[in-house]
């Protein structure tokens, strides 16, 4: 690294190291003469390699192998207990985040040709970022891949008794006792499901009358009914109004943050229910990762209207800022806070870069990041599995389709002989009038296996008689396609 203060210039300046950040860079410089660096405070490889998607489906996995094995009859009887072994978990999750070490993902960037600068990036001026005390300039294109951050909901003494987030529940190194989880989304759910398979007593605060908001209901209450049957504890209805802590002290992430924990809250509008645990979860959404960002020096002081995030158009380029240079992609431009999308944006942001500076037109579908709008897949890894794509069926009612509604059992050769529980369930969503597949969810021990299928249909806007010519094979779960297609003729 060159000393402090001295100007530097690259083709692309890349803010934010995670697996977003990576794919844009690689994709602008691929095949080309471009060069590209990556500003990174922390860990090359990002929340997602860290501390969130690959260390929480390691936490999960075992549970689910455990699962399968007890509805498989020859194998259920061979176990030896009901509990996954935690100390083999927690190590074989060290080894898939190395230790917290980026050591490889360094490697694999200077072997791409991607330069690295360790510290806080900030804009300063149209194509040009500060890093401690280093000015930095693009040639050609800047790129926003800041992600987002774990939010704290705004309940009294709920800050202050140090609690954890996402980052403590997928690093846990003290496995608490009696754990809390205030919230009914997608990580409170994943993040109950692993710590009841480690013994935990787990209790859920929804301030909701569901889980899972943003999912199908009959899919949300599966979750809800594989959670009550794992031993997990669900108060829906309930509002934590204050909490406080006994001693609280910043022990480093996954360590208890100190005393016990006494959680007061309303239920289904009755005040005075006291909760009382080791330790307390808030996963209570996501905030824009903005801050000191610099986004005043480029005229986008004011993101409010957006809730914060940053606007980008379909080429993903931040909206308000001339000169077609200043890019957002992943969680930070808030279109969908997924890892797989926010790649699928920095792919398109790449080749954008790229086929620009060859002089080329924007032509083609590699240039438009369309799915953002309609075919968004997402699979949660609780027990049953969710899977899913699509709008929901209020939204696409109010975008004016006249929905039809299948939904049927997973019940085909294929799941019956893989396990002897319930197979799960299926819903497809067809526009009413062509037939073409608007949205499909499945639920059940089988469903992220559906889910690409489910993704090329709504993604290619796909109808009901074209599946007819795809033909699943058999014995497989993907036969629901068959049942499907037969419920809709």
């Amino acid at each position: 690294m060159k000393d402090a203060g001295e100007t530097d210039e690259f083709d692309v300046i890349v803010i934010g190291g995670g697996a977003v950040g990576e794919n844009a860079a690689q994709y602008a410089i691929a095949g080309g003469d471009l060069s590209a660096v990556i500003i990174e405070h922390e860990l090359l490889g990002g929340e997602c390699s860290y501390w969130a998607c690959m260390p929480s489906k390691v936490l999960l996995t075992p549970s689910d192998v455990l699962t399968h094995a007890e509805h498989v009859p020859g194998v259920a009887s061979r176990l030896t207990g009901d509990r996954v072994d935690v100390e083999a978990t927690l190590a074989r999750r060290d080894k898939f985040t190395h230790g917290l070490d980026d050591s490889s993902q360094v490697d694999w960037a200077v072997k791409e040709g991607i330069a690295i600068i360790r510290g806080h990036g900030r804009l300063s001026g149209a194509r040009e970022v500060t890093v401690g005390g280093r000015t930095i300039r693009a040639r050609r294109a800047v790129v926003l891949a800041t992600g987002s951050t774990a939010s704290i909901a705004p309940i009294d003494g709920l800050d202050a008794a140090l609690p954890w987030t996402s980052r403590d529940a997928t690093n846990v190194h003290e496995v608490p006792q009696r754990l809390a989880i205030i919230g009914g989304g997608v990580v409170a759910c994943e993040a109950a499901t692993w710590f009841a398979s480690f013994g935990t007593q787990v209790t859920l605060l929804v301030r909701d009358d569901r889980l899972l908001r943003n999912v199908s209901e009959f899919a949300a209450t599966a979750v809800l009914d594989g959670l009550r049957s794992a031993g997990v504890t669900v108060e829906l209805n309930t509002s934590p109004a204050s909490i406080t802590r006994v001693a609280p002290k910043d022990t480093g992430y996954g360590r208890i943050h100190g005393g016990p924990v006494s959680i007061s809250s309303s239920r289904d509008g009755e005040a005075g229910h006291v909760l009382e645990v080791d330790e307390v979860l808030a996963a209570t959404g996501r905030a824009p990762g903005t801050e000191d960002l610099g986004l005043d020096t480029v005229g986008l002081s004011d993101l409010s209207s957006s809730h914060g995030f940053i606007p980008v158009d379909d080429s993903m380029r931040v909206v308000g800022v001339e000169g077609d240079w200043l890019f957002a992609v992943g969680d930070v431009n808030g279109r969908a806070l997924l890892t797989h999308q926010g790649k699928y944006q920095a792919r398109v942001c790449g080749d954008v870069i790229a086929a620009t500076a060859r002089g080329e037109a924007l032509e083609g579908p590699r240039y438009v990041a369309a799915s953002d709008h309609d075919a968004v897949p997402q699979v949660i890894f609780t027990q049953p599995e969710v899977a899913s794509v699509g709008r929901s069926e209020s939204a696409l009612r109010e975008a004016g389709f006249d929905i039809r509604r299948i939904e049927l059992p997973m019940a085909v050769a294929g799941t019956a002989v893989q396990r002897d529980d319930d197979p799960g369930t299926a819903e497809l969503l067809l526009d009413k009038d062509t037939g073409v597949v608007l949205a499909a969810t499945f639920a059940g021990p089988s469903a992220s296996t559906q889910l690409y299928a489910a993704t090329i249909a709504v993604s290619a806007g796909l109808t009901v008689e074209q599946l007819w010519q795809a033909v699943p094979a058999y014995p497989t779960p993907s036969e629901v396609w068959l049942r499907l297609c037969e419920a809709a003729r």
